[in-house]
């Protein structure tokens, strides 16, 4: 009976995920969605760094639908992104949002020889940002003239490192593996407390390696916990497991997993920091909650069967609450899947609203839990 009615919510939840997206669009197109404003989402340039998740949530419902006019939207969005990979400049460290959710799930799908083209060119600008002395892949561009900050790395880019690990495997040459290795042993080392929490940013030397310091980023402050900082990390580390079998990162996920899981509150959806003071701590991420929810059900499958069990009850009790509490299924004015994303708090930026990459990892939970891929990061 239990797994009937969890299979019925389940498909509801999928069906009507599947049913907004199609309405959404015949208006978004080919565009790239970040967040949501009025009921609407606001399309960015095809350079910002979540250019990817749109494509990457058509894709998903594609390989599960059949659906051939959401395809041909990914597609699009795919060809877009041309001019951003050919024009270099505008690269930074999330090549691996951008072109493992559009170039490498096109291969995975349809095994287009242009996108496997496409996808290893990203992979290769991606190695090319990976400093050795401090052993991490620089973040970053300068945001302005004269501002150098080339010393930078962030806990995001355990998301990124999937790129380099799939180019290893498709091209038989270990040189990207090994860099994606020597990153994800710098967020080891650097940016994992010992309580499990994490940090945002940390700051090297860029000529001789050395720590400068470590800050809070689009946390609350340097040593508070951003959640979905916490989300990256937990699924972050469960690809590079996946990836090398190195058992370092295995436990790495588990560790910053049970700080997550411990630190939800009665609803199971995640504050946007789990260290926060006053009105500030009240406000949600449901992004950080579905990308922790789809890593922890990757996590769930590395694991023994007691532990399996902590982390897919926990990811369920996650995607359960998001759909019944915080989907926007009886609302045809918003386009958002999800409400109460807080994108960016200390800069003030999209705060309480839908986010494209919390709708793109929920329906990937979703069709985790369906056993309805093939996933783009692995």
């Amino acid at each position: 009976m239990e797994m009937t009615a969890k299979q019925t919510w389940i498909d509801e939840a999928w069906s009507k995920a599947l049913e907004k997206t199609r309405s959404n669009s015949r208006r978004i197109g080919a565009g790239f969605p970040h967040a949501s404003q009025g009921g609407q989402y606001v399309l960015e340039g095809p350079n910002w760094w979540t250019a990817g998740f749109w494509p990457g949530m058509l894709w998903q419902l594609y390989a599960e639908s059949g659906d051939e006019s959401l395809k041909a939207i990914a597609e699009e969005c795919e060809q877009r992104l041309d001019e951003v990979l050919d024009g270099y400049v505008k690269l930074d460290h999330d090549l691996g949002f951008m072109w493992l959710l559009t170039s490498v799930a096109n291969f995975k799908l349809t095994g287009n020889e242009a996108s496997r083209i496409r996808a290893l060119k990203a992979a290769n600008y991606l190695a090319a940002r990976f400093n050795l002395k401090g052993r991490y892949i620089r973040a970053w561009n300068p945001w302005r003239e004269g501002e150098d900050n080339s010393g930078i790395a962030i806990i995001d880019c355990c998301m990124n490192t999937s790129l380099l690990f799939w180019a290893s495997r498709v091209t038989g040459d270990p040189r990207y593996r090994h860099i994606a290795e020597a990153h994800m042993d710098t967020v080891l080392e650097h940016f994992i407390r010992p309580d499990g929490s994490v940090y945002h940013i940390v700051s090297f030397n860029p000529e001789t390696g050395e720590v400068t310091e470590k800050l809070g980023g689009q946390g609350y402050a340097p040593e508070s916990a951003w959640s979905r900082g916490t989300a990256w990390a937990i699924y972050g580390l469960a690809l590079a497991y996946h990836h090398s079998g190195k058992q370092d990162y295995l436990h790495a996920a588990q560790q910053v997993a049970n700080f997550f899981l411990t630190r939800l509150p009665e609803d199971h959806v995640p504050h946007w920091d789990f260290r926060t003071s006053g009105a500030t701590g009240d406000l949600r991420d449901t992004s950080a909650g579905a990308c922790a929810a789809s890593g922890l059900l990757l996590l769930a499958g590395q694991v023994n069967a007691s532990d399996s069990n902590v982390y897919r009850n926990g990811a369920m009790k996650i995607l359960e609450s998001l759909y019944r509490n915080y989907g926007t299924w009886g609302n045809a004015n918003e386009e958002g899947l999800l409400l109460h994303g807080t994108s960016n708090y200390p800069e003030n930026r999209n705060i309480d609203v839908p986010l494209i990459y919390g709708d793109f990892f929920y329906v990937e939970a979703l069709a985790r839990v369906k056993e309805a891929g093939p996933f783009y990061w692995e």
